[in-house]
């Protein structure tokens, strides 16, 4: 519903009084910003960024570990600094166990926030 001159309501901003409508001024153009950018001084500023770098160890997990580790293993969860990490049998287990700091190190490798201090192994459940 447009104003009308006999004093009807009028949407805020539409013309100007004398009915005429008034030229928006365009605003100036900003160069568009890298939404990766974007979300990292999002979630620095919610202070979860470091937590977020950590629980992506989840995706990569198979990635960093190799395929031999992946096949027996399940990353499961990030607590903290520390992952979890499911593992087939007890004979693994051990043997993942032993080499438990050159895997933190693989993980960690290109981290520029939320390393990873502990690592983890638990015999899982499904066999």
């Amino acid at each position: 519903m447009r104003g009308s001159p006999a004093g009807g309501p009028r949407r805020p901003g539409y013309g100007r009084s004398d009915g005429s409508r008034a030229r928006a001024v365009p605003e100036p153009r900003r160069a568009p910003e890298k939404i990766g950018d974007f979300m990292d001084a999002f979630l620095e500023g919610q202070g979860v960024k470091q937590q977020v770098e950590r629980v992506s160890v989840l995706d990569e997990w198979a990635e960093r570990v190799g395929p031999k580790i992946a096949e027996v293993t399940r990353a499961r969860s990030v607590s903290e600094a520390t992952l979890f990490v499911e593992v087939r049998s007890s004979a693994w287990l051990m043997e993942l166990n032993m080499i438990k700091g050159r895997i933190l190190e693989r993980l960690n490798e290109d981290r520029d926030a939320g390393a990873l201090e502990k690592l983890v192994f638990v015999l899982s459940q499904d066999g």
